[in-house]
């Protein structure tokens, strides 16, 4: 069980340390001026959109392993509790008869 909470923690840590870097280097790109700081006030969700715009397709490729990983750890867990849902209904069914 804690095999399949590492692999959750280490995707997410990895996505959200993928997303800051992006973050920082929007901004460090916006205060330089090689992109634009957007229209009036809206300079930190200009850079929080970019950054999420960039992060999500690197997040994609750069952590494939991880994601496959992670959801290879969610459906054997699913899949055992099928089977002992499954394992309780034959029990209360054999009780009834």
């Amino acid at each position: 069980m804690s095999a399949k909470t590492s692999a959750a923690i280490r995707y997410t840590t990895l996505r959200l340390a993928i997303f800051i870097g992006c973050f920082l280097a929007v901004g460090g790109l916006v205060q330089i001026g090689a992109l634009p700081k957007g229209l009036g006030d809206s300079n930190f969700v200009w850079v929080v959109l970019l950054a999420l715009l960039i992060s999500a397709p690197l997040s994609f490729v750069l952590l494939r392993k991880q994601r496959d990983a992670m959801s290879e750890q969610i459906v054997t867990k699913v899949d055992h509790a099928k089977a002992r849902l499954d394992a309780n209904r034959s029990q209360e069914d054999g009780a009834v008869q």
